[in-house]
């Protein structure tokens, strides 16, 4: 019997909405999404490999037509649906409701060609309830939605595919750009700029500690002295370190000043001069959108962008909340009714407000999705009932998204704010003599707590809270005579501007407009894998590698990587996806400019200077020699009228002064000779390289041998004894008399290590390196092989396979982790992190490459494999200019699903 088929993006979206179906419905994934605009060289069917368009995959001329393909990886899945689809008498295209859910469903259309009614099946939330609803109002696809996605797809190509070879050529290879991702790395360059620029100041204050008989103590600063506000840090001009012009007339106490006042207010009498009460109230925050839902996770549970997208990601698929992709803080009446319900239950009457609280969203175009996030269903589910059901990431960010939720719907925080002053006048002699000293102390107390019974920002329990949040003075009226218990001098440093965080920078891109919350995930993994910021801790930490870069983009690209320029391509995107504005005019003005401006194709004909691209300026040193910092193949170092030295790896940028150039030149240039080698006659140096220290014999125009230093061992206690045996390295201890193969050690990426023909284990210890001998090596290579470098090891057990009831496992192998049910293994795709993968995203990766089929191979993909390697150098360029950092796949053996947009599409018309 024909039964309806429903497509959705992923396994487990699909696992779960099948719960929810009845048997006259097959439910399966595309497994994102289905084709896209060509990978790679071997992905461009022969008829268009002579276009020269093809590379680009968009055939600029004829009104920016994509060329799109289906590629080898995904013509399984596809083989897979078409075939459902011959027994089906319905077609229910179930993707996501924003515009990437859009497009995949358009593309799943036109590769399918159903000859079945089709729908557009869209929801919020994946409950029995909302599946059910949906089912009673689908729709056709939103043709305005797609043409936005597609038009920000030809941006993104056109801007990352012309401008990252120019940046291969002109800095160093593998380098990329993008149209949200150069401009977000420009935001970390620039506050590094300002970190750089910035000149501390230093100034100082008393705090002092006052009581009216035994009473309780209150603490107080110094503000004012003669009714002149003393100086704090916003007063000073972060450049220069000196007080700005407009705040001459404050006070500015060095230490010798403030000891003197100190001595002088000591017999000083003291008075309450002001004693003021007033009420505040305190409103809880909007329910999470994708961007604030980011920003809190960071705060409070440490998550980055990607592990908190991975975490809601499960969530939604598995019917725990609502649609994790919104700019909306929008709540349904199904919600409001939900956490009103709790809240009454939960909290009391008291808590609850008379009328549920309405938000406005203040991101410009809020509309992808209806709701904001929040637990999913009639009734929300308690936290408490989730453990045990979810992993660890995932409970807890369902605990804060409910909290937040409720928190929303709850009744003002209520309380008042104190200030007390205290007026003292100083005696003895000097500058200070006479002056009337005021302190100042502020504090609050909590009146009727509200919402922050359920959600307090930035903690984890909002009972434990409520007391921290409470700062309470000691009763007291004005003139009320006070003793001094104790004045300290206080000496304070201004600042420079804090470094970004992920969650910080997240903030500035929403409040600049810049691209989309649901991609902010994406744009900072994307940075970070690229080699342009670095995380130190918390904060991003731009690399000098981007420092060129942007130098570069801001010089001859300045439009593409200004904020309010980025910020207005999405608005345009915006426009597109209302109907107010056409693709295809936007495309040609992006491409070829207007009156006001050059456009993309006459930017990229600038005439760049390799050698200055890649030369950042530092600064001139003691001797008035200019010192540049250069980006090279090898990475970064430093330059001075012919001398060089290599950067090392852990230096930041706003910490390399002129000072520690001279230093690091100094070092690279004249390294230390511990001696000559007894039996070649070459010196043997140490040096310190970007990687650290290392000992090297012979000069560097010789190919010298190089070995890096032991843990343990510095460059200033390295003796030439200690040198000449890490010379030694590697090291053949003999050879093993029932393999008749040599036993070798060496120190390598991942220690110590022996390899006896193609077997290898890891040594016990460095010390082994030089004392073991062949009978000890024949009981290493004994013993298990679990522990030796390229074996696999188990990392973690993420679970039980729903189908196949096969454990599902991490690993750690010989090329990274990898997720494996025994029979499929899945690498983890670069820059996720192992310490989070979910049991979900494990599925997901291992179904993702059960579709893709097995790798070619034998004699045929030996073949390939040579024919790649003698393949030339045009054959790399070639594949190098379809894409940056591409990787290479396999041919095809049969052509590519192809698929020129059509006439009425969007663009064309």
């Amino acid at each position: 019997m024909p039964k309806s088929l429903v497509i959705v993006e992923s396994p487990t979206k699909a696992r779960t909405i099948a719960k929810f179906l009845g048997p006259d419905y097959v439910v399966e994934s595309s497994i994102g999404h289905v084709r896209d605009l060509p990978d790679s060289a071997e992905e461009i069917p022969p008829e268009y490999k002579k276009q020269p368009w093809s590379r680009l995959g968009i055939d600029i001329e004829h009104g920016f037509r994509p060329l799109y393909v289906v590629s080898n990886e995904k013509k399984k899945q596809i083989s897979k649906l078409k075939s459902l689809l011959k027994s089906a008498d319905a077609l229910y295209l179930a993707t996501d409701e924003d515009r990437e859910g859009e497009s995949i469903s358009w593309h799943l259309k036109e590769v399918l060609q159903p000859k079945v009614p089709t729908q557009r099946l869209v929801f919020h939330e994946i409950t029995k309830e909302a599946i059910q609803k949906a089912l009673q109002s689908t729709r056709e696809i939103d043709d305005k939605l797609v043409a936005a996605q597609e038009t920000r797809r030809l941006l993104d190509r056109l801007y990352g595919y012309e401008i990252s070879p120019l940046l291969w050529r002109k800095i160093a290879p593998a380098l990329s750009a993008g149209r949200v991702q150069s401009v977000a790395v420009r935001m970390v360059v620039q506050r590094e700029r300002e970190r750089m620029a910035f000149h501390s100041a230093t100034y100082w204050d008393l705090l002092g500690e006052f009581a009216k008989g035994q009473g309780q103590v209150l603490k107080a600063d110094l503000i004012s002295l003669d009714g002149k506000r003393l100086v704090t840090g916003r007063d000073f001009d972060s450049t220069t370190g000196k007080l700005q012009a407009d705040r001459e007339g404050l006070v500015h106490l060095d230490e010798d000043a403030a000891q003197t006042l100190r001595e002088g207010l000591q017999s000083a009498e003291w008075s309450v001069t002001l004693a003021e009460r007033k009420p505040y109230t305190s409103q809880p925050a909007a329910p999470f959108t994708t961007s604030t839902l980011q920003q809190e996770a960071g705060r409070k549970l440490g998550f980055t962008a990607q592990r908190t997208m991975a975490a809601a990601q499960s969530l939604y698929e598995r019917g725990y909340i609502t649609y994790m992709r919104t700019d909306s803080t929008t709540l349904s009446d199904q919600a409001l009714n939900s956490a009103r319900s709790q809240i009454r239950a939960r909290y009391g009457e008291e808590s609850l407000p008379a009328e549920p609280r309405v938000y406005r969203t203040k991101v410009k175009n809020a509309q992808e999705a209806h709701e904001a996030i929040r637990p999913a269903g009639d009734i929300f589910r308690l936290p408490e009932s989730l453990r045990g059901e979810t992993e660890a990431d995932a409970f807890r960010l369902y605990d804060l998204i409910w909290k937040r939720t409720i928190a929303s719907q709850m009744a003002d925080a209520r309380g008042e704010r104190m200030t007390v002053q205290v007026q003292g006048q100083a005696r003895g002699q000097g500058q200070q003599s006479g002056a009337m000293a005021r302190f100042q102390a502020t504090g609050r107390t909590i009146t009727f707590p509200g919402y922050l019974r359920a959600h307090v920002e930035g903690s984890d329990d909002p009972e434990a809270e409520l007391s921290d949040q409470e700062n309470l003075l000691p009763a007291l009226d004005v003139g009320d005579r006070l003793e001094r218990k104790s004045l300290e001098c206080a000496e304070h440093t201004t600042q420079p501007p804090a470094r970004y965080t992920e969650a910080s920078l997240i903030k500035e891109l929403e409040k600049e407009g810049i691209g989309r919350p649901s991609t902010y995930a994406s744009i900072i993994s994307t940075i970070q894998r690229r080699a342009y910021v670095e995380k130190k801790g918390s904060a991003l930490v731009p690399t000098f590698t981007a420092v060129a870069v942007v130098r570069l983009l801001e010089q001859y690209f300045r439009e593409l990587v200004d904020n309010r320029f980025t910020a207005t391509m999405e608005n345009t995107l915006d426009s597109i996806s209302n109907g107010e504005q056409e693709s295809l005019p936007y495309l040609r003005e992006f491409y070829f400019g207007t009156d006001g401006f050059a456009g993309l194709k006459k930017m990229l004909d600038a005439d760049i200077d390799p050698r200055q691209a890649c030369t950042i300026p530092l600064g001139k040193d003691s001797q008035n020699r200019q010192i540049d910092i250069r980006v090279g193949k090898y990475g970064p170092y430093l330059e001075r009228e012919g001398e060089r030295t290599a950067i090392p790896a852990d230096q930041v940028p706003d910490e390399l002064t002129t000072e520690r150039a001279e230093d690091l030149l100094a070092k690279g240039a004249s390294p230390d000779v511990l001696g000559t080698h007894p039996e070649t006659g070459q010196n043997v140096y140490v040096k310190t390289g970007r990687y650290g220290a290392y000992v090297q014999m012979g000069e560097t125009g010789e190919e010298p041998k190089m070995k890096s230093l032991l843990p343990g061992q510095t460059p200033e206690t390295l003796t030439l004894e200690a040198a000449l045996q890490l010379l030694t390295l590697p090291r053949t201890v003999g050879t093993d008399p029932d393999t008749e193969e040599d036993i070798v050690v060496d120190l390598g990426r991942y220690g110590p290590y022996a390899r006896r023909g193609k077997d290898t284990r890891t040594l016990p210890s460095v010390d082994l390196l030089f004392t073991i001998d062949v009978p000890q090596s024949k009981e290493l290579f004994a013993q298990s092989k679990g522990n030796r470098p390229g074996q696999a090891t188990v990392l973690k057990e993420l679970g039980t396979h729903p189908d196949s009831e096969a454990p599902v496992r991490l690993l750690s192998g010989r090329y990274g982790p990898y997720v494996s049910d025994g029979k499929v293994n899945a690498s983890l795709p670069r820059g996720t992190n192992p310490e989070t993968l979910t049991f979900e995203e494990g599925l997901n990766l291992l179904a993702e490459k059960a579709a893709r089929g097995p790798a070619p191979r034998g004699r045929a993909a030996a073949g390939k494999r040579a024919a790649a390697k003698s393949g030339g150098a045009k054959k790399a360029a070639k594949g190098a200019l379809i894409k940056a950092g591409a990787r290479k796949t396999a041919p095809a053996k049969k052509k590519p699903v192809v698929r020129k947009r059509r006439a009425q599409s969007s663009l064309a018309g």
